[in-house]
């Protein structure tokens, strides 16, 4: 019982919250790279166009860029088997729609992947993680215009060509789930919005959320042609999808608000689970259009396509639950980019997200029961103020107790006969909020010496808690002292 010696221990990060170098080596712009700044009271803002004197996080972020072999090596001196990290599609295809690739940006991947490989990690690979190249979204408004699909298709043979040999598990786009909700349109499909405040409570008119759900639909066939594309390539490639996953509650026992509950989950959680591990749009889905007014334009042969492209294993982030209401009136909190009610019994991080290790063991276990492949938990942390003390130490217990109870939780599900395969805790380095674009809010177990205005000289440090996780990993999350 509990973690099986293969156990893929590690840790987790995405190019446009982490590499920086947005315009070194050949690269494009993406998507991300004309978000500002902001903080957690102060919306980030989206520019058509660069504005001279703005700040933009993903610019240099944390600069992994030139950081690299530093950042790797603290991850192998960690004891990391595996290192989740997303290739920027623009410095791969700086327009996205370019027809040769940018042998610059293809030889930076193969430094990074060789030097996880001499320090013993795996790389686990997101192909789209909220970085299109901005190229597309100017030219087919990111994912609504079909086009995309070829120039995605183009980019994964490259990748997966480029890389047959260094690279064994890739995911296809990051959190698919977030094109389900208005806020998610350009950071997740890559379409253009209006200049202004990011708004996470934005509305839409039925032709807007049909042409949204069909911009997901593409990215659904894309996944699929790129499944079936990377195990031509390599039958060894083993290729997954990633949902932002959640537990949702009843908040009562009343029956409204369990059917609440139910709906939440299919339509947040399982709706993108099912079409990508199933083959097919779920049977709910047909009720959900109807009462929204959603048409989606399909193909002929996509139906097909969705079914021959089905995933290997299923990861998701998991970072906290919410409750469900039938009553209008219940107030509602924030979540990872997901609206909720705040349940009474838990507690929340100094951003409002709510604590339950508990929800993870629940999840797990649904999500498993419904499709029986295996699982990653590949995003999973605590954002905080960390404190810098006078000696330079960083004492981040907070952090230890909340990778605690979620380790255990995962270890319930195991013996519970869960088959789950890794743990990648996210932003074990520490990196910009995607949410808010601001780095006071840290989840690493290395600490970057970066401030939300962009200040500090980028040295690392090791926080209390990149001892603790060096442990886990080295007893197979026995040690949790």
């Amino acid at each position: 019982m509990g973690f099986p010696k293969n156990f893929l221990w590690g840790g987790a990060t995405a190019a446009n919250q982490y590499e920086g170098g947005w315009n070194l080596g050949g690269k494009g712009p993406s998507t991300s790279d004309h978000m500002t700044g902001g903080t957690v009271s102060t919306p980030r803002r989206f520019t058509h166009k660069i504005e001279e004197g703005t700040y933009y996080p993903s610019h240099e972020a944390v600069d992994f860029y030139h950081h690299h072999k530093e950042d790797i090596e603290l991850m192998g001196e960690m004891g990391f088997r595996v290192f989740r990290m997303s290739i920027n599609w623009a410095r791969i295809y700086p327009n996205g729609y370019d027809e040769t690739p940018n042998q610059e940006g293809i030889d930076f991947y193969h430094t990074v992947f060789k030097e996880c490989h001499d320090n013993g990690i795996e790389p686990l690979v997101t192909i789209s993680h909220y970085e299109t190249p901005f190229g597309l979204t100017e030219k087919y408004n990111g994912w609504a215009g079909r086009e995309t699909i070829e120039c995605f298709l183009r980019y994964c043979k490259t990748i997966f060509t480029e890389y047959k040999n260094e690279v064994k598990y890739w995911l296809t786009f990051n959190e698919i789930n977030i094109g389900m909700n208005p806020f998610g349109k350009t950071l997740g499909l890559g379409m253009m919005m209006e200049e202004g405040d990011w708004n996470f409570g934005a509305t839409e008119t039925k032709e807007e959320a049909s042409e949204r759900f069909t911009a997901l639909h593409h990215q659904f066939v894309a996944s699929a042609k790129a499944v079936k594309l990377g195990h031509e390539i390599n039958p060894d490639f083993k290729i997954g999808c990633m949902i932002a996953g959640s537990m949702a509650y009843p908040y009562t026992c009343k029956p409204e608000d369990v059917k609440k509950a139910q709906d939440q989950m299919n339509m947040g959680n399982f709706f993108c689970g099912d079409v990508q591990v199933r083959g097919h749009y779920p049977y709910y889905a047909r009720r959900y259009f109807a009462d929204n007014g959603i048409q989606v334009r399909m193909e002929e042969g996509d139906e097909e396509l969705l079914k021959n492209g089905t995933v290997d294993f299923y990861s998701f982030s998991y970072y906290m639950s919410s409750c469900a209401s039938a009553d209008p009136e219940v107030a509602k909190g924030k979540g990872n980019m997901m609206m909720g009610i705040q349940n009474p019994y838990l507690k929340a991080s100094d951003w409002g997200w709510q604590i339950d290790p508990k929800g993870l063991r629940t999840y797990l276990n649904e999500v498993y029961g419904r499709y029986e492949i295996p699982l990653m938990v590949v995003e999973n942390g605590l954002g905080a103020n960390d404190v810098v003390e006078e000696d330079g130490s960083i004492h981040d217990s907070y952090r230890i107790d909340y990778l605690r109870s979620h380790i255990e939780a995962m270890k319930e599900a195991i013996e519970d006969g869960v088959e789950v395969m890794g743990y990648t805790m996210w932003g074990c380095v520490d990196l910009v909020s995607a949410s808010t674009g601001e780095m006071k809010k840290r989840y690493g177990f290395i600490y970057v010496d970066r401030d939300n205005d962009g200040n500090g000289d980028m040295h690392r440090a090791r926080k209390d808690s990149f001892h603790w996780y060096k442990k886990v990993i080295a007893s197979d999350g026995e040690d949790l002292a």
